[in-house]
C-alpha cells in the first residue's frame, strides 16, 4: 500500500464515485484504476493525497465488504 500525492499520475486516472456516497456532506470515496494500483481518495477533497492498493487486496476488500 501507497499513499500518493494528488497530482502526481493521478490526474489522468479516471475517478468514480461510491454508489453509497450521499450528497450530503457525508463519508464520499472515490476510486479509480491504474496500472498496478487500484487508487483511493476522500471525494470531498480530491487535492489531499490518494491511498494506491493492489489489485488483489482491493477485491479482498470489497469482497469482504460486501458481507
Amino acid at each position: 500500500m501507497s499513499v500518493e500525492k494528488a497530482g502526481s499520475g493521478t490526474d489522468a486516472l479516471a475517478w468514480f464515485k461510491s454508489s453509497h456516497s450521499a450528497g450530503d456532506g457525508g463519508q464520499c470515496v472515490e476510486t479509480a484504476a491504474g496500472i498496478g494500483a487500484v487508487h483511493v481518495r476522500d471525494s470531498k477533497d480530491a487535492t489531499r493525497a490518494s491511498l494506491a492498493v493492489q489489485p488483489t487486496a482491493w477485491t479482498a476488500f470489497v469482497e469482504f465488504a460486501a458481507f
